[in-house]
């Protein structure tokens, strides 16, 4: 069941920022700002944003190669799997 995410008037940010910046990278969870009850903006802790971006690229990479099996392109699999491993070695350093 997915999480419900934590809520935050941009008046509470605007008093203690700091807290809510320590909150967010305490929790690693988004945290939603709102304006007159409407969702505005996320905070990110820098740690989340980054793997968030680190999936999407990997969603990117298996999107583009469903495509290429689909026109029936594709590359040899040791080379896919040097790719990937190049790509891994990236995320870990």
């Amino acid at each position: 069941m997915p999480r419900v995410p934590d809520i935050m008037p941009v008046t509470d940010l605007r008093i203690d920022a700091a807290a809510v910046i320590k909150r967010a990278r305490t929790t690693k969870q988004p945290l939603v700002i709102t304006r007159r009850g409407r969702a505005v903006a996320v905070l990110l802790s820098i740690e989340a944003f980054e793997q968030a971006e680190h999936e999407r690229e990997l969603l990117r990479l298996l999107a583009r190669g469903e495509k290429e099996i689909a026109a029936s392109e594709g590359y040899e699999l040791d080379d896919v799997l040097r790719e990937a491993d190049a790509f891994l070695a990236r995320k870990s350093q």
